[in-house]
């Protein structure tokens, strides 16, 4: 099976990257090329995977997530994950590839998680 990568107009600072099918040694260079021009965009700071379609990750595939989680991390940002099947959500628990606190059941839970912090950001600034 392959993968589907489909990439959603950023918003806020944050990119939706929604993805279907396998990431293992096969499909994982398609989404680095895929989200290489993402990364490079000094304006995301948050990457979200939609994983609702995500059938099966091999340990290439937790690389590529890991190397986002990096470049992300140069500018304080973060990568989330939304809607892992329990099979994905399992291999992300037991390998520790991203925090449990960065994992969501499903989109709408991450967007509620990110307007939340921005919320909090506009408060904070309010408050100085």
């Amino acid at each position: 099976m392959s993968l589907d990568i489909a990439i959603q107009p950023p918003e806020n600072g944050s990119q939706r990257v929604s993805l279907r099918g396998r990431l293992d040694t096969h499909t994982y260079t398609e989404l680095d090329t895929a989200l290489a021009p993402v990364l490079a965009r000094a304006d995301i700071t948050t990457l979200v995977l939609d994983l609702g379609g995500l059938e099966y990750i091999s340990s290439a595939g937790i690389r590529s997530v890991f190397k986002a989680r990096k470049a992300l991390a140069t500018r304080a940002g973060k990568v989330l994950i939304a809607n892992p099947q329990p099979q994905i959500r399992k291999v992300f628990d037991m390998v520790k590839a991203v925090p449990m606190n960065e994992i969501f059941a499903s989109v709408e839970e991450a967007d509620a998680y990110l307007d939340a912090m921005q919320r909090k950001v506009l408060q904070g600034d309010d408050e100085d």
